[in-house]
């Protein structure tokens, strides 16, 4: 058990109560829960703490922050607040493999193996590509999938944006503070996103709407120069010149190293709704990466505290069969 306000070491000789895989919102919710309850906690995450919460510019839909608050100082709280009850956190530390069978699981990182009594997953999510020629070859040479991160490299230019859901026009509407025009390209013929994002990105002028159209091709010289497109309705190509494109169509799970583990078809893992329980026991899974109807950080919290709940009953269960055999 956990004493609260001493810190230290994280080390791979010891066994940890839980191990939360993922250092964003749910993942950083379970671990002031967990630790909370004095139990042993460590979070390990291959990327910067925060998850993706932490590459929005603002959430306005997160409670409490009636201004609104930006996504890296909101995470940067959780961080804090889950510290000092003593969780220990390893970030940009990539985990290799895991293994989940038996009473104890096991997480193989480079800085060593270490070793729990329970699991909870909150490795959230990453953006997903289009998979268009060119895609590669001009990632991060002028194709960006976080306008929050890139923005300003792009001031006063044209730019594209792929995607009219709620990531993309509030993602574009960060951009329209640096770029001089936006060309927003969507497979569907209208826009999906919140009706008040729909709202504020039709006042501006500098934004054109290309609905039923798909990208077929990135194209450049060192740098992006342009895209080409297809209209879905008549199957001709238009060229689009730009000085880059950002990406927002979708997400994909961050669910590859869990095999054992039941996943629904687009590979999001299955847990029970009541105690978030996967299919494996003392294997739990929170925020992004399960499957379930609504992706937010006030989701993520939820279910990052019910995780972490559900780990602590488990493990005072496991302690009562020892005592009683």
């Amino acid at each position: 058990m956990l004493e609260i306000g001493i810190k230290k070491e994280p080390k791979p000789d010891i066994l940890y109560d839980v191990i939360i895989l993922g250092a964003g919102p749910a993942g950083l919710t379970a671990a002031i829960y967990a630790s909370r309850s004095l139990l042993r906690t460590l979070v390990l995450d291959p990327a910067p703490a925060g998850g993706l919460a932490s590459t929005t510019e603002i959430l306005e839909n997160y409670p409490g922050f009636p201004e609104g608050v930006k996504g890296p100082e909101l995470t940067a709280y959780f961080k804090k607040q889950a510290e000092r009850f003593g969780a220990e956190i390893l970030d940009t530390i990539p985990v290799n493999s895991v293994s989940l069978a038996g009473p104890e699981k096991t997480v193989v990182t480079d800085r060593g193996t270490f070793r729990s009594r329970a699991l909870i997953i909150a490795s959230g999510t990453r953006y997903k590509e289009i998979g268009v020629k060119g895609e590669k070859e001009y990632k991060g040479r002028g194709i960006s999938y976080c306008a929050t991160c890139d923005a300003p490299l792009f001031k006063g230019k044209d730019i594209v944006v792929v995607g009219c859901g709620s990531s993309g026009i509030q993602e574009s509407l960060h951009l329209l503070k640096f770029v001089n025009s936006i060309t927003m390209v969507e497979f569907l013929p209208r826009i999906t996103a919140e009706p008040i994002l729909q709202e504020r990105i039709k006042k501006y002028k500098n934004v054109n709407f290309l609905f039923q159209h798909r990208v077929t091709e990135i194209y450049g010289d060192r740098t992006v120069k342009g895209v080409k497109v297809e209209d879905l309705k008549t199957r001709t190509l238009k060229d689009i010149k730009a000085d880059g494109i950002f990406i927002f169509v979708g997400l994909i799970p961050n669910s590859e190293l869990f095999q054992e583990l039941e996943k629904d078809r687009y590979g999001f893992i299955v847990a029970d709704e009541k105690t978030l329980k996967t299919s494996m026991d003392g294997v739990y899974a929170a925020g992004d990466v399960r499957n379930k109807i609504l992706r937010q950080v006030a989701t993520a919290v939820g279910d990052g505290a019910l995780a972490a709940y559900s780990v602590k009953q488990y493990l005072e269960e496991q302690e009562g069969n020892k005592e009683g055999a």
